[in-house]
């Protein structure tokens, strides 16, 4: 009788159990698929709107490149976007991958202060500057005295902005941002209503038209040259 014991060489034949492969580690996220924050498509859309100031870029390109960096996803979409314009003067300007400072140590803005619509000075003055928050609808009544109202540093809360303004043996004096669209005219009755108007190439810049009349009194609005709006309600990009 055959002995069905398997020999000691039998043993050696069988397979040993592999040993599980190792899962691989996923690949490291390169610089350029780091996702873009508003910080940096705001960067890269300020850098293209003085490229467009300097005679550098066409309205043409500088509409169809801001449009692209608010629609960027990735860092790597913005690279393209400024690569044949002239380095920034300074840090401030240029889309950085590095660890953003944590909220803790960035002094915070101060709030925007809620304001009424109305300003109105009667035999005196009124102003309404700083950082303030506009709505849609503002209105400015000067009899005997002036009003000043400065949107430069107020935070946009609507895209467009009416102004009605009234002044009668008074003035009404308006200041808005040089990155926003000014439009508007109005009736001087023995006065002056002064729009400069102006068309910025940023499509979806905020802006601001100024409307009403002046009897024996003055109406003047107009850019601020050097300063730019940073805050505003901007249309949102489809796709």
């Amino acid at each position: 009788m055959e002995n069905s014991e398997p020999s000691k060489a039998d043993l050696t034949k069988r397979p040993v159990d592999a040993a599980p492969a190792p899962v691989p580690s996923p690949a490291p996220v390169t610089e350029a698929e780091l996702r873009a924050s508003d910080a940096d498509r705001e960067r890269v859309a300020e850098l293209l709107r003085d490229a467009y100031a300097e005679g550098r870029l066409t309205v043409e390109e500088h509409s169809e490149r801001i449009e692209l960096a608010y629609g960027a996803k990735t860092l790597g979409d913005l690279v393209p976007l400024t690569r044949d314009l002239p380095a920034p003067a300074g840090p401030a300007a240029q889309v950085s991958t590095a660890k953003p400072q944590p909220a803790a140590e960035r002094p915070p803005a101060p709030p925007a202060r809620a304001e009424a619509p109305t300003v109105v000075a009667i035999f005196g003055g009124a102003a309404r500057k700083g950082r303030w928050r506009v709505g849609s609808q503002l209105r400015a009544v000067a009899l005997f005295g002036g009003v000043e109202i400065d949107l430069t540093d107020a935070v946009f809360e609507s895209p467009e902005v009416e102004i009605e303004v009234f002044a009668m043996f008074g003035g009404v004096d308006v200041r808005v941002p040089e990155n926003v669209s000014l439009h508007g005219s109005g009736l001087g009755l023995f006065g002056g209503f002064d729009v400069k108007e102006q068309t910025v190439a940023d499509p979806y810049a905020p802006v601001v038209r100024v409307k009403g009349a002046a009897i024996f009194g003055g109406c003047s609005a107009k850019p601020r040259r050097g300063k730019k709006l940073k805050e505003w309600v901007r249309k949102q990009l489809e796709g």
